[in-house]
């Protein structure tokens, strides 16, 4: 099998946004957690597939906590980008922001780790390209990535 050219982290930073609207809502008015983790997975998907060029799918995604509520007609956006690179796997990390335009104010909601596979149109396990880690938070979150990892496999 042919070496897989590295990438850098940049090439697949994703930026997903969108405006909340009532059927997003439950009845008081804050949008629904389902809706942002679907918004999470949408956004390390494509993550994660801009990084590898083939399809990808959702392993695990770790503990997420809504530390903030959401409400309707807030601009939601999230932010995934590639934190690690194994042969097949990648670790996505995302981060939800959320923006009431009328206030001008923008809140970090919530974060959270998705564990991504690379697979081949069979659904095996396809190879992924090595990660190139251009900046000190590139290379921050790669070792915090590789301790996670460790750790997992003592567990």
């Amino acid at each position: 099998m042919p070496e897989l050219k590295a990438k850098p982290v940049r090439a697949s930073l994703t930026y997903l946004s969108d405006l909340m609207s009532p059927p997003d809502a439950n009845a008081y008015g804050s949008v629904f957690g389902g809706k942002i983790l679907a918004m999470i997975d949408k956004a390390a998907a494509v993550c994660a597939m801009r990084h590898a060029a083939q399809p990808c799918v959702t392993v695990a995604m770790d503990r997420v906590e809504f530390m903030v509520p959401i409400f309707v007609t807030d601009l939601v956006t999230v932010e995934a980008r590639i934190n690690y690179a194994g042969k097949t796997s990648m670790e996505i990390g995302v981060e939800v922001f959320s923006e009431n335009m009328a206030k001008g104010t923008r809140v970090h909601t919530n974060a959270c780790l998705v564990t991504m596979v690379a697979v081949t149109k069979d659904r095996k396990p396809a190879r992924v390209p090595g990660l190139i880690l251009e900046t000190p938070g590139d290379k921050s979150r790669y070792a915090a990535a590789v301790a996670r990892r460790k750790a997992r496999s003592r567990a």
